[in-house]
């Protein structure tokens, strides 16, 4: 017999214990969460977090690599790897792409928040995100980077342009709180957080334009 995390046919029990640990998690973080809180939400027995999953660190792995995969597939970056698109247009599909999934208010929204508090409060499971998913979304952005400013940018000053601009994309998610108080209708709806997206590829380009070799240190 299959072993219950590789059978062929999806299993509602399993499913209802990912679903009720993506909300716990996104809820309480993973030190706060306890398996009795995961079972309890998906009525069912308390053992079957050992029995599905091993170990609750086990099951927060892969809910955290779910959550990672499901956002790029509702957002793919497939324009923004197109190589054969001008940089301008990838940049922006770039950050347009990583602000929806950021201001996302659909059930990926738990995924998102999730996401934060994994930032924040980091486990053994955010390496295995890093190498899977950051690292090539990093390489993407500072290859898309590279087209735009040229030759002759160190690795370190690179990481410092990329930051750069995904901190504005960030800003957006992390200070939501105040933004919300502040101008609300600048992420009010998707039509204007496209228009944001719109304005952090505009602000960022004005300045990697300006940029020539040796001149993106301090």
């Amino acid at each position: 017999m299959n072993p219950p995390n590789t059978h062929p046919f999806p299993d509602p029990t399993r499913k209802r214990l990912l679903q009720a640990a993506l909300d716990v998690f996104a809820e309480k973080g993973f030190h706060d969460a306890t398996v009795r809180d995961i079972c309890a939400r998906a009525d069912v027995n308390a053992a079957s977090v050992n029995y599905y999953f091993r170990s609750k660190e086990a099951l927060y792995s892969e809910v955290l690599a779910a959550a990672f995969r499901e956002t790029h597939e509702r957002y793919p970056d497939t324009l923004a790897c197109d190589s054969s698109l001008p940089p301008e247009v990838r940049l922006r599909q770039f950050i347009a792409n990583f602000l929806a999934r950021l201001l996302d208010e659909t059930h990926l929204g738990r995924h998102g928040k999730l996401i934060a508090r994994e930032i924040a409060d980091p486990t053994a499971a955010l390496d295995q995100v890093i190498e899977s998913t950051m690292k090539p979304r990093c390489a993407l952005l500072q290859g898309i980077i590279a087209e735009l400013v040229g030759p002759g940018v160190s690795e370190t000053d690179m990481h410092r342009l990329g930051l750069s601009i995904v901190g504005q994309c960030l800003m957006y998610r992390h200070s939501r709180s105040l933004i919300d108080r502040l101008c609300p209708e600048i992420i009010a709806t998707p039509e204007e957080i496209e228009k944001t997206a719109e304005h952090i590829a505009r602000f960022s380009m004005a300045a990697l334009r300006h940029l020539s070799a040796g001149e993106a240190g301090p």
